[in-house]
């Protein structure tokens, strides 16, 4: 169930929160736009002034008019310049912390919120949202400010001038109250849509762009110009809607306005037969000049609405529990004993457990393979020791000490993990070998970490070597090449406990013989999982589990289950009988 929204007003206040550090220029920006509003009433004086000079006998004063008009038009464009100047440094500052802080989040957020989360509305967070509150905290703010004071200056003037006249914007003020109170309501669910599809479409864009030759080899051209087509139509028609509320409220304002001036204009006629003409016209000029600050605090509501749904969607993700972190045993390099004892774990909202109470031990240095069909359990118990989920049920002991007592930074110090699916990054081949903690790493121990992979057997062909760049996730190499950066990643990390999931899956026999070399050397000094699906790969394992169902149904060293000649024998059995067939 949804959370009910929180009040609009509260989630400006709190955006606005964000304008404190930059308060100065704030002030100063306001400052401007005072000027820049005071400007309008004394035009409509300016006005006044002229006409009963020019009905006057002497005309002295009529020679420093124009001056005094000049001037007003130099104050306007000072003021102009100070508010929208320094009010844009203050909003542009609230974009960039704001962006920050969201990415900051992100890379704090459990992987429980990545798995129940479209990473299209994720991404869009940072792009179309953080742009809707850019114009909420610029635009929006400008135009409140600006023509929110220039109409306030203009009926202080009007009321100056004849008070019970002008109680006839008191008496629409309630009108356009509840008009507005309608349409800014109609406006945030509009904007909620019209993100929502945002979102929608990025999220199909980034899955084409990623998965293009998924894409073209099924022929699913129509089928994701369909996909996309269906997304764009609907956030045209709530863009449509918007635009058409707006619109619609901003003439039926102007409507109620213009109804109130020609009320006004015919009662002055009756009302101000004491006045100068002058003043007469300088009256009727600030009445007339009132409509476009009111269209232009109109539109800042707009702007305003679609800022609020856009910063609530922001706030959402900065109010989310990061991951928890509460242990504090840390440790520079542990021995790598580690110890299932009676694990049990469900995925949050399902209903069947992913394991059921898990039992077993690693001693340091020792290899234990994990195998079974999919949907046994492996990954979830490799992804357990690292706690990108956290457990609740029996125990995984890292040298003696349960894994929720340490720290998590120090925790995964201690893991190097290598992925089927394994993940680079647009840069250099160092870069991505020695990526984040490792990025301090000396360039000959990431010479070593890849010639112990087998890399340095692709890398030295590439003209720059090492400093070669690989596109979006190593889009130019091979599977088994980036499967070997990879793992050169892990020995670069050099832990003491080593995961390796599926991890020569994506290689040729060639690239599988160099690998299994490599890591049978560096196997020696780790505790190391191995899921495996080859189990050709596993034979020389300490011990195998072989996993179903979340459930450990054997375990013992290679020839033990083969003389068992149970489920791992009848794995083995399987797999030799398909290499016979494809050999």
């Amino acid at each position: 169930m949804k959370k009910p929204s929180k009040a609009g007003v509260q989630i400006y206040k709190r955006l606005l929160t964000y304008v404190k550090p930059y308060r100065v220029w704030f002030a100063v920006s306001i400052v401007g736009f005072l000027i820049y509003s005071a400007t309008q009433p004394l035009f409509a004086s300016l006005v006044a002034e002229i006409i009963d000079s020019l009905q006057a006998k002497s005309r002295e004063r009529m020679y420093f008019l124009p001056l005094l008009f000049s001037g007003l038009i130099v104050l306007r464009g000072i003021g102009a310049y100070l508010g929208n100047y320094f009010l844009a440094k203050v909003s542009l500052n609230v974009i960039h912390v704001l962006r920050c802080e969201i990415f900051d989040k992100y890379t704090q957020l459990p992987t429980a919120h990545f798995d129940a989360n479209n990473s299209g509305y994720m991404i869009s967070r940072i792009t179309h949202n953080v742009g809707q509150v850019a114009q909420a905290t610029t635009d929006a703010v400008r135009k409140f400010v600006q023509e929110g004071l220039t109409a306030a200056g203009l009926l202080v003037y009007l009321f100056y001038l004849n008070w019970s006249l002008s109680l006839v914007f008191v008496v629409i003020a309630p009108i356009i109250a509840v008009l507005v109170n309608y349409v800014s309501k109609r406006l945030r669910m509009l904007s909620k849509r019209i993100q929502e599809s945002v979102g929608d479409m990025t999220h199909i864009t980034s899955e084409l762009v990623t998965g293009h030759r998924v894409v073209r080899s099924y022929g699913g051209e129509d089928y994701e110009r369909r996909r996309f087509l269906t997304s764009s139509l609907y956030n045209h028609r709530q863009s449509l809607k918007m635009i058409t509320t707006g619109a619609v409220h901003n003439q039926i304002m102007q409507f109620i306005i213009a109804l109130s001036l020609s009320f006004l204009m015919y009662m002055a006629l009756f009302f101000m037969e004491q006045a100068s003409v002058g003043e007469f016209i300088g009256y009727l000029t600030a009445a007339f000049l009132l409509p476009r600050p009111v269209r232009q605090l109109s539109d800042a509501n707009s702007d305003i609405q679609k800022g609020i749904v856009a910063a609530e969607s922001l706030f959402e993700i900065l109010d989310e529990p990061g991951e928890v972190d509460t242990g504090t045993y840390q440790i520079d390099k542990c021995r790598g004993a580690l110890e299932f004892k009676n694990l049990s774990f469900r995925y949050a909202g399902t209903d069947e457990p992913a394991l059921t109470d898990i039992s077993f031990k690693a001693e340091p240095g020792q290899t234990i393979a994990l195998v079974g069909a999919s949907g046994g359990g492996k990954s979830t118990l490799a992804n357990l020791v690292s706690r990108f989920y956290p457990h609740e049920t029996g125990e995984i002991l890292l040298d003696g000490v349960e894994i929720n007592a340490y720290k998590l930074s120090s925790l995964r110090q201690q893991i190097a993990l290598v992925n089927q699916q394994v993940t680079l990054f647009n840069d250099t081949i160092a870069n991505n070998i020695a990526y984040g903690a490792l990025a301090e790493a000396d360039r000959s121990s990431v010479v070593a970490a890849a010639t112990d992979a087998y890399a340095m057997e692709f890398v030295s062909k590439f003209e720059l070597g090492l400093d070669t760049e690989i596109g979006e996730n190593g889009v130019k190499l091979s599977g088994g090449q980036r499967q070997r950066l990879a793992l050169a990643r892990a020995l670069l990390k050099d832990a003491p406990i080593l995961i390796l999931d599926e991890a020569t899956s994506a290689l040729d026999t060639e690239s599988e013989r160099y690998i299994q070399a490599a890591l049978q050397k560096v196997m020696r000094n780790r505790t190391t999982l191995v899921i495996a699906h080859r189990l050709s790969t596993i034979e020389n394992a300490d011990m195998i589990l072989v996993m179903d169902h979340g459930h450990i149904i054997e375990r013992g060293p290679h020839r033990e289950l083969l003389e068992k000649n149970g489920a791992y024998a009848r794995l083995h059995a399987m797999q030799f009988k398909d290499h016979e067939d494809n050999s």
